[in-house]
């Protein structure tokens, strides 16, 4: 889904680089770390994010450790919205939700305050790639298991070809600005 520019769109796809074999081996890992250089690309990158979520009802955004929070934030900025940081195991100083999945290389584990989402709220889940889904399927089990509910998940890259979307919400507003095929 984007009803963005397409020169826009077609800038912010130019400024993702390519880095073979990190973090091991065998992986094409896709920076977007060239969009935080230029002041223009984030905020048409932001711009484009909050798109297809301005009329949804979103009351958080619950942004994914690390870069889920450069994104994240600006996109709750953005649409006006409070932000919820969901982060690695350990990091957070209250009581937490936890919940431990699988990634392309490996498993994690990551953790949200307690009293970070109540019951009515309606949650957008932002993370700056998706890949397998496993990251973004397990911050939607925290969010149902708090009690609110899930307005979608927004991404600034999609990866095709690892299929992610399959492991998320078929019901579940899915938004991505940029997507790549290999």
């Amino acid at each position: 889904m984007n009803s963005f520019p397409e020169a826009s769109v077609q800038s912010l796809h130019d400024a993702v680089r390519t880095v073979q074999d990190f973090p091991q081996p065998g992986i094409a890992f896709k920076d977007v770390t060239p969009i935080l250089l230029d002041p223009v690309l984030f905020r048409q990158a932001v711009e484009a994010l909050a798109e297809p979520f301005r009329n949804a009802g979103v009351t958080r955004i619950a942004g994914i450790e690390a870069r889920g929070f450069l994104f994240g934030l600006s996109l709750a900025r953005e649409l006006d919205v409070g932000f919820v940081p969901i982060r690695k195991q350990g990091k957070l100083p209250w009581r937490t939700y936890r919940m431990e999945y699988d990634l392309e290389y490996g498993t994690d584990c990551m953790e949200m305050h307690m009293d970070a989402v109540v019951e009515g709220d309606c949650i957008l889940i932002h993370d700056d790639v998706i890949a397998t889904g496993g990251t973004a399927a397990a911050a939607a089990k925290l969010i149902q298991e708090a009690g609110a509910e899930l307005a979608g998940f927004s991404f600034l890259v999609e990866l095709n070809y690892l299929s992610g979307r399959k492991r998320l919400a078929s019901d579940a507003l899915i938004g991505s600005v940029l997507r790549f095929d290999e």
